[in-house]
């Protein structure tokens, strides 16, 4: 299989201290085209056609390919899970070492691959773009159940790199989150209520194609509203320590571990288990350089 990563050096720190304390501020991160034009051009031709699969089947959400489903599909959307499977480029990028290095700063200990996700969607011509869009708002740990405190740092058991694959500027739909929110310990509902009420509170992402955005799940955040023409088209992976549970559908098939590169193997299984390595940065260590 392709993707020989035999030597999986991650970097450590992976994140500069300017993007360090963004994250911690705010719970999200922006790192532009942390991934090459290559790799992004790459998996967006595969996730083309792994869309033109599931058309081209009888009854799509009912299909399975290569051991992904789709979760939704409207109109204007669709959404598949587990596409680790689908291409190698999907391996490629779950398994970056800059990627995953920045996931395990912030995890704050060896991860694993909890699940793998795209979405393709464009414009929902039936809204209402002249009135205040109202979002899907959502997170997937509450803090303190999901995050810690190192060195005075914030640390999270659940960990997501959102990619990109087309440019997003501030009609095309970026993933909006409520900035700080993953400190919060107050009902979600009313959260959610006082940003609708001051929307500075609420930061949409735009960055050229290629960029991540890294997140806690702690952080309340939601699909944005896209008001342009064309498509938006992401991958997610999500991660977190090793000892835990893959999503349920997103465990790695025991034919496709067997054919990934042993020292990709704990990541992408989770066969670590409680073989715990922790490790926390100082916010002013210095990144360590990672050669694309």
């Amino acid at each position: 299989m392709a993707n020989d990563q035999d030597n999986f050096k991650r970097p450590f720190p992976a994140l500069t201290p300017p993007q360090r304390l963004y994250f911690d501020v705010f719970g999200y991160v922006v790192i532009e085209n942390a991934i090459s034009e290559n790799l992004t051009n790459r998996i967006l031709s595969s996730l083309h056609c792994l869309k033109n699969e599931f058309l081209d089947t009888e009854v799509p959400l009912n299909a399975t390919i290569r051991g992904s489903k789709i979760t939704q599909f409207e109109p204007n959307k669709i959404q598949f899970t587990h596409v680790l499977e689908t291409d190698p480029a999907i391996l490629e990028y779950v398994s970056h070492p800059r990627l995953v290095g920045m996931v395990e700063e912030i995890v704050g200990d060896t991860v694993r691959l909890e699940e793998s996700e795209a979405t393709i969607n464009s414009r929902d011509r039936s809204e209402n773009h002249k009135i205040q869009p109202q979002y899907g708002f959502h997170l997937g740990v509450r803090p303190d159940m999901g995050t810690y405190t190192e060195n005075g740092l914030l640390h999270s058991n659940f960990v997501k790199t959102l990619t990109n694959l087309t440019p997003l500027g501030p009609d095309d739909g970026g993933t909006v989150v409520i900035a700080g929110s993953h400190k919060m310990k107050c009902p979600q509902d009313d959260i959610i209520k006082c940003a609708y009420e001051d929307t500075s509170l609420i930061h949409q992402i735009t960055a050229p194609a290629g960029s991540t955005l890294l997140f806690t799940e702690a952080l309340i955040h939601a699909t944005g509203q896209r008001r342009s023409d064309g498509e938006r088209a992401i991958i997610i992976a999500g991660y977190t320590p090793s000892h835990f549970q893959a999503w349920t559908g997103n465990q790695a098939s025991d034919n496709f571990v067997s054919q990934v590169p042993k020292s990709l193997r704990p990541l992408i299984s989770g066969s670590d288990g409680w073989h715990r390595q922790y490790r926390f940065r100082n916010l002013r260590d210095p990144v360590e350089q990672w050669g694309k």
